[in-house]
């Protein structure tokens, strides 16, 4: 026990350097327990403000968005335009003359005396009488286009049959001068639904023109260009309460 010197130096040199260990040892745990505490912290800081986040384990449902519906709009149904027939003009007919027949020469008798021959007369051959006639009328273009007052000139009417019923397709011609102009136009029965349902019209001005002694006249023809009815011959005035002339054509054989 002598030899044992609990004064030597290097005794407390080393009870000194084991305290300074371990005094070092527990400050870097120290250290390290702070940062993990701060870094569990912020996780849970960083959750708390967005629990959507990919580090969150257990993120809540994703809410599901609403659906607008649109509010249903009406909208209001229309009429549709009204069908109107686009009349087809007949090619006019031109008659073709049949060729003339030159019979052959024949030998002529030799006569010593002068036979006197007394022609008989001619038989009249009776002309084949149209089927249609018509009847003409002047009135004011009031009665049918209320809106042109006296700003038109025309012709207007209707075919019908022998027992008032409308006859369609047949082929009305209207044709003359008027004011040095050649007047020559063609429409079918039935497509000027104003004056009834075989109803047919031309316009010949904006303004009433008086024929002053002109000729006018309008003709009824079949499909195949043969004549139906005879020339209609008609004048107009300059007054505004005969700027329609209105012909009704009627089958009368």
């Amino acid at each position: 026990m002598a030899d044992f010197d609990y004064t030597d130096d290097s005794f407390v040199e080393e009870e000194e350097e084991k305290k300074s260990f371990s005094i070092d040892m527990l400050d870097v745990f120290s250290i390290l327990l702070l940062v993990g505490a701060a870094c569990l912290g912020a996780y849970f800081l960083l959750v708390f403000i967005n629990p959507f986040t990919a580090l969150n384990p257990l993120p809540p449902n994703t809410p599901t968005p609403l659906v607008i519906v649109p509010s249903a709009t009406i909208t209001p149904k229309q009429l549709e335009a009204p069908w109107t027939e686009t009349p087809t003009i007949q090619p006019s007919i031109t008659p073709t003359s049949r060729a003339t027949f030159t019979p052959i020469p024949t030998n002529t008798p030799l006569v010593l005396y002068t036979e006197t021959f007394t022609p008989e007369p001619p038989t009249a051959t009776a002309t084949p009488q149209m089927p249609f006639e018509a009847t003409v009328q002047k009135i004011s273009s009031t009665v049918i286009h209320a809106d042109t007052a006296c700003n038109w000139l025309g012709v207007g009417g209707t075919v019908e049959d022998s027992d008032k019923s409308p006859l369609l397709g047949v082929v009305v011609r209207v044709q003359g001068h008027l004011l040095g102009k050649t007047v020559d136009q063609t429409t079918v029965a039935g497509v000027s639904p104003a004056y009834g349902k075989s109803g047919f019209e031309f316009i010949l001005g904006e303004a009433p023109i008086p024929s002053d002694g002109e000729t006018l006249y309008i003709r009824l023809f079949d499909q195949a260009g043969l004549p139906l009815s005879d020339e209609i011959r008609f004048s107009s005035s300059a007054s505004c309460e005969e700027n329609l002339i209105l012909i009704r054509f009627t089958k009368v054989r």
